[in-house]
């Protein structure tokens, strides 16, 4: 078959898909919905909403617009739920209208923001509506690159963050003061479940578990940028920019993925401009993410329930500062390498907290700069730390501090969950 007659075939396929984007729970919901949102006074929302039912796109942007300064107007605890959902049913319409025009990217873009934004009511149309557009953007790339030098090249080539090993010994220098001189995490292979609930889960004691992740399709692939181009490219996702969230250049941008791939290619470690996908449900969102990683059996340990599972992704020289988490913890490292250092949950008080109340579980102390006359408390402070490798697990305890430096691109799953006495509590 010539390349005409293929790239004719594949077009046909295109325009063989539907043109519109199915929301069947958006079409049962809507009179439901927009009752509760008038009960909330947003009668400009309605007007706004019914007209982009309609086909109005300036109608369904505006709506999408009066949503975000509703989620916008005080702290995010604070907001109506079903201000909420309002964004995502804007999303849903701004998406279903670039659908219909052919602008599959701007298509998925609205629905992603519904996604990290919106309400839970309509999540089930949002993530049917990104595999449909999904596929249309994907076959539509595919269609342009047919009989190009391109065409099937990213299949072919890999593009690794990580193609050779890092000797840590030259890395000591960026490492906080002390790194690596005391008591380090315990590593064990391949450890039972009775083992780890015995000797680390009920003690809540730190361990590294090696040799756990053989089965995990995340192993393969993600250390490829163009696996990951070609998965979620032009997705949108939320990054942090700068040191760290402590700092007050800190910020928050919204970007495609391959942009940010891009980024993490071209980074300088000593930038202010560091980008960093951190703590974020990268795979609620993007679903052929979630395929290629397993939750480990150490998660149903205590008989509760899993609260987070979430994506640290960035370059080399992303600083996590000290604080502490409210739940068990497993982070599994998928690409490279990370320094961690931890301190005991019993600790707190020579760790300075921060006083306001959205900072409490972090420290004030920068263990990059320590400030010894301010905090004089930390400096002789007994820590375990360690190089977390690529294919091992670190079970970090309830409220244990600890501080993670990647010394590679880097790419950890954290996996959070409660025990059974904690459940319902937390």
């Amino acid at each position: 078959m010539s390349a005409t007659d293929t790239t004719g075939s594949a077009a046909c396929g295109v325009e063989a898909e539907k043109d519109v984007l199915e929301t069947p729970v958006l079409d049962s919901e809507r009179p439901n919905l927009l009752q509760r949102i008038t009960e909330e006074g947003g009668y400009a929302y309605v007007r706004m909403a019914m007209l982009a039912s309609g086909g109005d796109m300036r109608a369904a942007e505006a709506a999408k617009e009066m949503a975000w300064e509703q989620l916008h107007s005080g702290p995010w605890h604070s907001v109506v739920p079903v201000w909420r959902d309002a964004y995502a049913m804007a999303c849903l319409h701004v998406a279903k209208l670039h659908y219909a025009a052919g602008e599959f990217s701007l298509a998925l873009r609205a629905l992603d923001m519904g996604l990290i934004m919106g309400g839970l009511s309509l999540r089930d149309d949002l993530n049917s509506a990104i595999k449909t557009a999904s596929k249309r953007a994907r076959l539509t790339i595919a269609t342009s690159k047919l009989g190009s030098e391109d065409d099937g090249k990213d299949d072919k080539q890999s593009k690794l963050f990580v193609s050779e090993e890092v000797d840590v010994a030259e890395l000591q220098h960026l490492l906080p003061v002390k790194s690596l001189s005391s008591k380090m995490v315990g590593r064990r292979s391949s450890l039972s479940l009775e083992a780890f609930l015995h000797d680390y889960f009920l003690p809540g004691f730190p361990v590294i578990i090696s040799d756990c992740m053989a089965d995990w399709p995340a192993k393969s692939k993600w250390n490829n940028m163009n696996y990951l181009k070609r998965i979620a490219g032009f997705r949108t996702i939320p990054v942090e920019v700068g040191k760290n969230y402590l700092c007050q250049d800190w910020k928050q941008e919204l970007i495609t993925f391959s942009e940010f791939l891009d980024r993490i290619q071209s980074d300088d470690c000593t930038s202010a401009d560091t980008t960093y996908l951190a703590q974020h449900p990268l795979f609620d969102q993007i679903q052929e993410l979630r395929h290629d990683i397993i939750v480990p059996d150490y998660c149903f340990a205590g008989g509760g329930e899993m609260r987070s599972l979430n994506a640290w992704f960035g370059p080399a020289g992303t600083v996590t500062p000290l604080h502490h988490d409210p739940h068990h913890n497993i982070l599994a490292q998928v690409v490279g390498k990370k320094y961690v250092r931890l301190y005991s949950a019993s600790l707190s008080e020579e760790l300075y907290p921060h006083a306001e109340s959205m900072l409490r579980n972090s420290s004030q102390v920068d263990l990059d700069n320590v400030d010894e006359k301010e905090f004089p408390k930390v400096v002789n402070l007994e820590f375990l730390d360690c190089i977390l490798n690529e294919g091992e697990m670190l079970y970090i305890p309830p409220r244990w501090w600890h501080y993670v430096r990647s010394l590679t691109t880097s790419f950890s799953v954290s996996f959070w969950w409660s025990d059974i006495a904690n459940s319902s509590a937390s």
